[in-house]
């Protein structure tokens, strides 16, 4: 069965913006703790965390965090996703989760726009789902029940696969998390899931995220022979993010 992708952001810490600024002032000012508590002004806040990401001084950025719930993308975009190591995750599993009431899966663009190949990739989905479940019927004849039966015949399932996570990223991660995924040359499925998470987050903390993006952004781009070459085109879409 098809599924399409839900971002939600489902925590944050209050007032990210604010937090990260006074963590700012903290370290260029002589004040004491007490003042430190007390409320900074709207244009403190901006000029601190813009001071401070000019520099490259994003430590302080690390004290605000952001988790999201996510589902509907598929195990080869969850596999990439958790290469990102400075995060937190939970992870639906195959293993104790059967699929042997049905499994959805995510559908390519590529696919999904030529009626025929769909036709097939979809046959092909069911026939997977056909031999998981005979194998998790043979498990149970032999007396294996639960995670006992699922834990074999989840070997069979796709990458195409849909799977749910939650996970959790401090906003100096998911600076970097949205420089690598926003960039035109990422595949297309964390992609889009990255750009509903910096919608998200744009939200609650508009300072911090003013800028993030693609590394093309602040720059020339990194990419090199590589390049997309759509610099300004991607500059124009998250100017009117």
């Amino acid at each position: 069965m098809e599924t399409t992708l839900k971002v939600l952001l489902i925590n944050f810490i209050p007032n990210p913006d604010e937090t990260v600024a006074m963590a700012a002032k903290l370290c260029y000012s002589s004040t004491n703790v007490e003042n430190i508590k007390k409320k900074i002004s709207k244009i403190e806040i901006e000029n601190f965390i813009k001071k401070i990401i000019q520099m490259g001084h994003l430590s302080p950025v690390e004290h605000a965090s952001f988790t999201f719930a996510i589902e509907g993308i598929s195990r080869a975009c969850s596999h990439q996703l958790v290469r990102h190591r400075l995060a937190s995750y939970s992870q639906q599993s195959q293993r104790y989760v059967g699929m042997d009431k049905g499994f959805n899966y995510i559908i390519p663009p590529s696919i999904e726009e030529d009626p025929e190949l769909k036709s097939k990739y979809i046959s092909f989905m069911e026939e997977v789902q056909r031999f998981y479940n005979d194998l998790v019927e043979n498990f149970i004849r032999k007396g294996k029940t639960g995670e006992s039966a699922y834990e074999d015949a989840r070997f069979v399932l796709p990458n195409a696969t849909e799977t749910k996570i939650i996970l959790t990223m401090n906003a100096r991660e998911l600076l970097h998390f949205f420089t690598q995924r926003l960039c035109l040359r990422a595949q297309w499925e964390i992609r889009k899931m990255a750009l509903e998470m910096l919608k998200a987050v744009k939200k609650v903390s508009p300072i911090i995220f003013a800028n993030a993006g693609p590394a093309c952004l602040k720059g020339r781009c990194p990419e090199g022979k590589y390049s997309c070459g759509k610099t300004e085109e991607v500059r124009n879409f998250f100017k009117n993010l």
